[in-house]
């Protein structure tokens, strides 16, 4: 395992650039103390890395207020980046208890009209953070970024932590947009299948690099090429063997070969439907 806040080396260049399909480049984790100076210099840093090893494209999310806004404002300076904005699961309940969810939720569609804004997400549930008295909250925040995504036109990307029922059981009632991915996809190879049944994509991160990850792995196998995404959740999940190191789009690479080992496929075959899709999905960079 690489040390700990530690920049790791860059990996071998893949042979087809492919697109990092969920980042957070505006987020400095504490430990990180090569951050630059301003968020500006730093985007453009790690877009030059991530080109250098063919990761040529990248979909910065923002899940705040704060976040939603810096993301914009990003895109409009960094022509390797498109976007996307939402009330992140463990924030909804926080405007709601404030009393403050209406006027948050329209600062999101506000910004959401962006062009270059092909996301709204990461939207979705998460247990693992937010107690049982906040769920209704982030149920509620849920289906009304479902249903801009819907009025949008835009994708939805889900947040989906220990509520794997609760996320399919909403999206069925309300009907999930046409394209629905599901970022740094956890759930077993029983929800894989259904996942693929009704149509969503699914987003692969580091985590399943990890050698506790067989069950990732597992459903992973059962995904069809042309459903499949890769993203970094970056500056968190750095794939093996950095385990615990910074993460950002550069380390990529490492994730997409061990994707083509459990599909069986060859890294420019892999790379060239990952790339195929996010061009679909997202449109033009």
């Amino acid at each position: 395992m690489t040390e700990r806040g530690s920049h790791p080396s860059a990996p071998d260049p893949l042979p087809v650039p492919v697109a990092d399909n969920h980042a957070h480049l505006d987020i400095r984790r504490d430990d990180d103390e090569n951050f630059a100076p301003s968020l500006d210099e730093q985007v453009s840093r790690v877009l030059a890395e991530a080109a250098s090893v063919g990761v040529d494209r990248v979909v910065q999310i923002g899940c705040d207020l704060g976040s939603a806004a810096a993301t914009v404002s990003l895109l409009e300076r960094h022509p390797r980046l498109l976007g996307g904005v939402a009330l992140h699961p463990n924030e909804a309940p926080v405007h709601a208890e404030r009393g403050e969810f209406e006027s948050a939720f329209a600062e999101i569609e506000r910004l959401a009209a962006h062009p270059r804004v092909r996301v709204i997400g990461e939207t979705g549930l998460d247990y693992y953070r937010t107690p049982p008295s906040g769920r209704q909250s982030q149920i509620e925040s849920f289906r009304r970024h479902i249903d801009l995504a819907k009025r949008t036109g835009k994708v939805l990307q889900i947040h989906d932590r220990d509520s794997h029922e609760d996320v399919l059981r909403v999206l069925a009632e309300e009907g999930a947009p046409e394209r629905t991915v599901l970022h740094c996809f956890s759930g077993d190879i029983a929800m894989a299948r259904e996942c693929v049944e009704r149509g969503y994509y699914l987003s692969f991160a580091g985590t399943v690099t990890f050698k506790s990850a067989r069950p990732l792995r597992d459903a992973l196998s059962v995904v069809p090429l042309q459903q499949l995404l890769v993203e970094t959740d970056s500056p968190y999940l750095t794939p093996s063997p950095h385990r615990g190191a910074i993460n950002a789009p550069f380390l990529i690479p490492l994730t997409v070969r061990v994707m083509a080992g459990v599909l069986n496929v060859s890294v420019p075959q892999l790379c060239t439907a990952l790339s195929t899709t996010s061009d679909e999905l997202y449109g033009p960079w």
